[in-house]
């Protein structure tokens, strides 16, 4: 099969690469412009890179090395339920062993004794990684683990080091020919059996060309533009955090992702409450600072109602976006490529596999939509017209339809909170519903559930509060002998 692929950048590299390791034996190009610059602000990634890392064979050290890179083991939520709060989504599978009801022991803890906060969550439910993030340590062997790294690096390491075979093309695509199977040729001389199309927003094969109908999902999530800038740390052991930072400010919120060398931040707004040159004023007053090199970026978030049209696939941004919260840029890219290499695996492609594709896209998707639209659904905030309408939206249009979704989105949210009073362990749903005050359970509801009197309760739950107190500081003792972030990660850049 001849593949080629339009436009570089992180999503064309990381599909040229996977490609490569998956189907050795295919012809594939990657044909990019050298005057168009990527977004670059996909900097922080989820735990599951991992997995796709694994596919590649790529080791951790030197893929650290040589891209500015760092690891990040949570991402921490500040002032979105309301001003002076904070919590951690922890990656991995939380600690169950001995509880009564897996994760849900805490709220027992939480209503019997309601003065806990509810940052102590993370710290009791997935001890042994919080334990790591409080003290600012790292030991690869016991955490899970994703990146913060240098996107543009990051595409050049790939490009360098995992797609020799691949036909490297510096052209700027001026011409489209089409015909009944979609697309022709490019500039009337580069040809292909499949398409592939990663250049980004613009989207020229999938949208410009083949006219794909976009969906938009602003509905549900408000974001549409951001500011991004690099800052120089002022004391880098304290400041090399494992963790994503993201603040809520007045009109969105801002991340804060320390690599190596610097830290990468940006301030995701809405352009329905705050123009351009305003949202700027507000960043720069965040951040303290304001001799720094400001870009400014337009988001088109939703995705295409199909992704696979003929002998095209959109891969990246020119398939669809939903927003930088939750690192969802790179989730959705490594994501989808695993998926187009097991519908690419036979003799001949059909309709079928074509089909199956975009539903398995479509409903990931969607479900990681809704888990990042409850990050706004379930604040309290409503101290600016932006968090106002947040707090007092209908989310009537996302409920109508309760389609159970691949990722804990509203459907798990509603269904689990009203019938099962607990949530699943897998997903950061349980993390999320924490740290917004959202409980799965009450006193009334264990009560009622099963025939208990208040003082039954207590007793019946006390030595499940026990056990996470006492795991929690056996984890917090154990950590305090491992190596720190910065002693790690300066042993692997020198």
């Amino acid at each position: 099969m001849k593949i080629l692929i339009v436009g570089g950048g992180s999503a064309g590299w990381m599909t040229a690469a996977t490609l490569e390791s998956q189907f050795p034996n295919h012809q594939i190009s990657l044909i990019e412009s050298k005057n168009i610059s990527t977004v670059g602000v996909g900097e922080s990634t989820l735990n599951q890179i991992t997995d796709w890392m694994r596919l590649l064979k790529i080791d951790d050290k030197d893929f650290i090395k040589h891209v500015d890179g760092s690891y990040k083991l949570s991402i921490k939520f500040t002032d979105f339920y309301k001003k002076g709060e904070a919590f951690h989504y922890p990656f991995g599978q939380p600690a169950t062993g001995g509880t009564r009801a897996d994760t849900n022991d805490w709220w027992f803890k939480k209503i019997l004794h309601p003065k806990t906060p509810y940052s102590d969550y993370a710290d009791c439910t997935h001890p042994l990684q919080m334990a790591y993030v409080n003290q600012n340590k790292f030991d690869i062997n016991e955490v899970q683990r994703a990146f913060h790294f240098d996107a543009t690096k990051f595409g050049l390491w790939l490009k360098n080091n995992y797609c020799k075979k691949i036909k490297h093309i510096i052209d700027d695509v001026v011409s489209i020919e089409q015909n009944e199977n979609g697309i022709k040729s490019l500039n009337n001389k580069y040809t292909a059996d499949l398409y592939i199309d990663c250049t980004g927003f613009k989207s020229l094969l999938l949208d410009k060309t083949l006219k794909e109908p976009f969906e938009s999902y602003s509905d549900m999530l408000p974001n549409d533009s951001a500011w991004a800038t690099k800052i120089k740390y002022k004391d880098k052991k304290k400041e090399l955090v494992p963790y994503t930072n993201c603040t809520a400010i007045e009109n969105g919120w801002v991340w804060n992702i320390p690599l190596w060398s610097r830290i990468g931040t940006g301030y995701v707004y809405s352009s329905k409450f705050v123009d351009d040159e305003t949202a700027l004023k507000q960043f720069k007053k965040h951040l303290g600072q304001e001799d720094l090199e400001f870009k400014n970026i337009k988001m088109r978030v939703g995705i295409h109602n199909r992704l696979w049209v003929k002998n095209v696939v959109a891969i990246g941004l020119s398939a669809g976006f939903i927003e930088p919260l939750e690192s969802n840029g790179l989730f959705t890219v490594h994501e989808f490529l695993v998926k187009l290499v097991r519908n690419l695996n036979r003799d001949k492609i059909s309709q079928w596999d074509r089909d199956n594709f975009n539903y398995q896209c479509k409903h990931l998707f969607k479900g990681f939509s809704e888990f990042v639209a409850l990050h706004y659904a379930l604040s309290h905030r409503n101290d600016t017209d932006y968090w106002k309408n947040c707090f007092n939206k209908s989310w009537e249009k996302s409920l109508i339809n309760l389609e159970p979704v691949g990722v804990s989105g509203m459907n798990s949210a509603v269904v689990k909170r009203t019938y099962d009073f607990k949530f699943d362990n897998i997903g950061g749903l349980h993390n999320i519903a924490a740290g917004m005050h959202w409980s799965p359970t009450d006193k009334i509801s264990l009560i009622k559930d099963g025939s208990r009197t208040e003082n039954l309760l207590e007793k019946e739950f006390k030595d499940c509060i026990n056990n996470l107190n006492e795991r929690k500081e056996l984890c917090k003792q154990l950590v305090k002998q491992k190596p720190s972030l910065f002693s790690v990660l300066e042993n692997v850049h020198k």
